[in-house]
């Protein structure tokens, strides 16, 4: 089992990957390469990955990245279990019902492009709520057409440009009544 040091290291790795490729970082993913280091097609949770410390919008292409820094092979196992393949089509596909915006109101000073985007923008986006969790990093949860958590997207780094693009291409527009 990787040790709490190795997730560590990793989650901020990823965290690096993020947020210097954003969202919509897209390299064809070689499943090849992917089997040789040992992962399974199986898919964990949502929330089990969170708890693994792989939270974000993880393309499988940024677990190939990982596979040059990081030798350990049970890590680079869960990050392929955690990844949503990168081909031209599996990411911009998706899309959502809802989301909501999630930040501790204590640290929103220090995310400035939030704070712009929840004052001037967010009334753009009915489907998207603002829900102000103590100690909790900005992020994103996507919600299904029942309400159900699928995915969460941290964007501690991202510019209110960003959010703005990526809620306009993964939000599914109301319907009107």
């Amino acid at each position: 089992m990787a040790s709490e040091h190795s997730r560590f290291r990793l989650r901020e790795m990823m965290k690096g990957l993020m947020c210097s490729h954003g969202y919509s970082y897209g390299v064809a993913v070689i499943v090849v390469l992917a089997l040789s280091f040992g992962a399974s097609a199986e898919q964990l949770s949502s929330r089990e990955c969170e708890n693994l410390g792989f939270t974000g919008l993880a393309l499988c292409s940024d677990c190939n990245t990982l596979t040059e820094y990081v030798k350990d092979k049970e890590l680079v196992s869960d990050c392929f279990k955690c990844c949503t393949e990168d081909s031209n089509d599996a990411t911009t596909k998706i899309t959502y019902a809802g989301a909501v915006l999630e930040v501790c109101m204590r640290k929103l000073v220090f995310y400035p492009e939030v704070v712009s985007f929840i004052e001037e923008e967010k009334d753009q986006f009915p489907s998207v709520k603002v829900q102000y969790v103590f100690n909790s990093p900005p992020k994103l949860t996507m919600l299904d057409d029942a309400g159900q958590h699928k995915e969460t997207i941290r964007i501690d780094n991202w510019k209110r440009e960003h959010i703005l693009q990526f809620l306009r291409e993964k939000l599914k527009p109301l319907a009107a009544d």
